[in-house]
């Protein structure tokens, strides 16, 4: 994390410093598409962002990474004792751990309501032991705890123009869509984990199964079966979108472009996946260079818009939304790295 974003936020001691450089680079190099829409925010939010998806990345990781040899019992451990440095950090603001120290840092800086971490632990646990979701409704219970609050977390530091609690749905369907997405383009890579997200109901009402989306992941053989159900939930994952959208209005003025950013980035993955012929299963699909840029470019024309407003009006009560389709996918890309002033 570069000095500028650290002393704009008003971070000065150097445990800290280096606990939220850390979260940096874990977003850098694990999270491309949003460390891109991040870059679109104010100097001084940005650390925040870090510390709250270096956290969760952190967990994540824990209880994913594919290259780990950890047993389970080995993951719950760790899990476990990340749960417990975090309850500790949160109440006394102290961790030797970096991600757990910037995270209690930012939960006090902007009054972020700690049952959303207990939450978000909780789904994380759920990952060790729970392999498929019987329903849609069983998965959302699950992200509500994994994504949703997520989009909750993040309120605080984006700042909105309306009472918090009229934005907050909306928010957390973002971080819902968010996931979605990626279970979609991830439905390869999770098989391989002996994990399904997608609900077995959507499966079977298009005659699939786990049995045949395995067949398919180990032979390369396609299916009409699976490409009509993965065609079903990237459907679902639309309409998320489309619940979400109304909220980036309701968004800070200034936090407005990042999120917009990001929102059309991780739209862009369903049309890359759908472009593909919904081919996940065997390989993830990826937006091209050239379409992310273009976002990019959008991006920091919105944000000079939005700080040239800032300075008319130190008290702004609106700024305009950006047009977005019904499924917020017509300027779909995502991006090479840009500096934002």
């Amino acid at each position: 994390m570069n000095d500028r974003e650290l002393d704009a936020a008003g971070i000065h001691d150097s445990t800290l410093r280096s606990a939220y450089t850390w979260c940096r680079h874990l977003n850098a190099r694990h999270g491309k598409t949003y460390f891109l829409a991040t870059r679109l925010l104010p100097v001084d939010r940005r650390p925040a962002v870090h510390a709250l998806y270096g956290f969760a990345r952190w967990a994540d990781d824990i209880v994913d990474a594919l290259d780990s040899t950890d047993t389970i019992e080995q993951r719950s451990a760790h899990l476990n004792l990340l749960h417990r440095d975090l309850e500790r950090g949160l109440r006394t603001g102290h961790s030797t751990q970096p991600v757990v120290l910037a995270l209690a840092d930012t939960a006090r800086r902007y009054g972020i309501d700690h049952q959303h971490f207990c939450d978000f632990m909780t789904s994380m646990r759920s990952d060790l032991s729970v392999t498929h979701y019987p329903t849609y409704a069983d998965l959302r219970a699950y992200m509500h705890g994994s994504a949703a609050v997520i989009g909750l977390q993040m309120l605080p530091v984006l700042g909105t123009v309306v009472p918090r609690e009229e934005a907050a749905p909306h928010a957390a369907a973002l971080g819902v869509a968010f996931q979605l997405t990626n279970f979609l383009r991830d439905v390869g890579e999770d098989l391989d984990r002996g994990r399904v997200y997608l609900p077995t109901d959507l499966l079977n009402a298009h005659d699939v199964d786990q049995d045949l989306l395995r067949w398919s992941r180990s032979t390369g053989h396609r299916d009409h079966h699976i490409t009509r159900a993965l065609a079903a939930f990237e459907a679902l994952t639309r309409d998320i979108y489309r619940q979400a959208a109304p909220g980036i209005a309701m968004l800070d003025p200034v936090s407005r472009p990042c999120i917009r950013t990001a929102f059309v980035l991780y739209a862009g993955i369903l049309d890359a996946i759908a472009e593909d012929g919904y081919a996940v299963v065997h390989r993830r699909a990826a937006v091209s260079r050239r379409r992310r840029a273009a976002v990019a470019v959008d991006g920091l024309v919105r944000v000079a818009a939005a700080r040239a407003r800032n300075r008319r009006n130190s008290h702004p009560t609106g700024f305009p939304e950006a047009h977005l389709a019904g499924d917020g996918t017509q300027l779909m890309s995502s991006a090479a790295p840009v500096e934002v002033a």
